[in-house]
């Protein structure tokens, strides 16, 4: 382990263990004794190999903004889920409606988001969500999305999701 500060090295190198670890078990989906155990040993062995760049060793309180970070982000996703979720049956009905009510438009917002990672996952966050696709963020951290139906614009200009990607972040909410 390479800081000086051996106590940091071991926080460090421990959180990044249960988030490896804690990625693996979720995405396996496989809970017995052979992929549990694969699971540890791979994720130990991340671990030690590259802890220092997912939490770099800068003292505790460092950790735990990492770790209210992390905390922060699988909320995140999983709020996200369920409005991916929700738009696929809202998008569903639009398609299988023999009328196929759609208004489709193209909103325009600005952002508060500070960093170029919390404006990427906004724009993704976007574009995986069902009747919305970002076209473009400009130079001015202006959005243009196209969106299949105005509630699915409405819905976004209410800037939930912008304020949540920002709370993950540690941007202006």
């Amino acid at each position: 382990m390479r800081s000086s500060n051996w106590e940091e090295n071991i926080a460090s190198f421990v959180l990044t263990f249960i988030i490896l670890f804690v990625l693996w078990a979720a995405l396996s989906t496989f809970f017995d004794v052979v992929h549990l155990s694969l699971g540890v040993v791979c994720s130990l062995l991340v671990a030690y190999i590259s802890h220092d760049l997912l939490i770099k060793p800068k003292g505790t309180k460092h950790v735990f903004v990492v770790l209210k970070t992390a905390v922060r982000f699988f909320l995140y996703f999983f709020w996200l889920t369920t409005q991916i979720i929700k738009a696929s049956i809202d998008v569903m009905m639009i398609i299988l409606n023999p009328k196929l009510p759609i208004s489709p438009e193209i909103i325009k917002f600005d952002s508060r988001l500070t960093n170029d990672v919390a404006l990427a996952t906004l724009a993704n966050s976007i574009t995986l969500t069902p009747g919305t696709l970002t076209l473009d963020i400009d130079e001015k951290k202006t959005y243009y999305v196209h969106c299949l139906a105005k509630r699915h614009g409405d819905a976004l200009l209410k800037g939930k999701m912008q304020s949540l990607v920002a709370r993950v972040f540690g941007g202006e909410e």
